[in-house]
């Protein structure tokens, strides 16, 4: 694990894959960190130099001293890869992943070559919702939502059937910083980029999932239809973290980008 300072904090991040391939950079859930993508790294290493990083207030990354925004979370990312001299990359984002790698694709086009907004939507949630999870971690931290999140983030049968992944999960969720968590929920209820996701005309692929009830796949047709000419897959039987429930699929869908380079 390396880091470096941006904005005064750190932020750690990883390089994976040959240097001389094409990068593409993962952008995490919120209570998740770079680890949630080990399965796309063993499966795209060969074909890809993988940049993995924590956001702020997860993982290993600093803590915030103050509130941040969408915006913020998105400069961090820009600022890392100015400092590893990364001009253009694919992008992957899931969830609050996805709504950082929308504002980067929106604002900086130039940087960015294929994006992928995975599990993800302009808006996400109701400000009602962000409400009452920030006030259960406030009061009982993050082993408070951790049932409820894990719940979302993971269909029953999954759950059912991989226990071992399930409990891995939920034990990244509830070592995230309350914090930090805090802080990015609420950056979350505060953003929306409806009237923005028009501008996006970098070629894009919008993934979703069938059971996902955080954002579901009413909202990733909401962006395919405002993005012009990206493509939408839906993942069938499968929660919100899908490429956790299926790895192999969704790494198949992230080599797509490769062929079409």
């Amino acid at each position: 694990m390396k880091s470096l300072t941006v904005d005064g904090l750190r932020l750690a991040y990883r390089l994976d894959g040959d240097e001389h391939s094409p990068p593409m950079v993962f952008v995490n859930s919120l209570g998740c960190d770079l680890r949630m993508w080990n399965p796309q790294v063993a499966a795209l290493s060969n074909s890809f130099r993988i940049l993995r990083y924590d956001i702020r207030g997860h993982g290993q990354s600093g803590p915030s001293p103050e509130a941040f925004t969408i915006e913020r979370l998105g400069l961090d990312l820009l600022a890392l890869l100015d400092e590893l001299s990364i001009g253009r990359t694919h992008i992957c984002g899931l969830s609050l992943g996805g709504m950082i790698a929308l504002w980067l694709t929106i604002h900086h086009p130039e940087r960015i070559e294929r994006a992928v907004f995975a599990n993800t939507a302009a808006r996400i949630g109701t400000v009602e919702g962000w409400n009452a999870r920030i006030g259960a971690v406030e009061s009982g931290g993050m082993a408070a939502v951790r049932e409820v999140v894990v719940a979302r983030f993971l269909s029953e049968p999954f759950r059912a059937r991989q226990p071992e992944t399930a409990q891995w999960v939920g034990d990244m969720l509830e070592a995230t910083i309350p914090e930090g968590y805090i802080a990015a929920c609420v950056a979350l209820r505060d953003a929306d980029l409806r009237h923005l996701i028009h501008k996006i005309q970098v070629p894009s692929l919008v993934l979703a999932a069938a059971l996902d009830e955080s954002t579901p796949p009413a909202q990733a047709q909401e962006l395919h239809d405002a993005i012009r000419g990206s493509e939408l897959r839906i993942f069938p039987a499968v929660a919100h973290l899908s490429n956790v429930e299926q790895p192999d699929h969704f790494s198949d869908c992230l080599l797509s980008l490769k062929e079409q380079a």
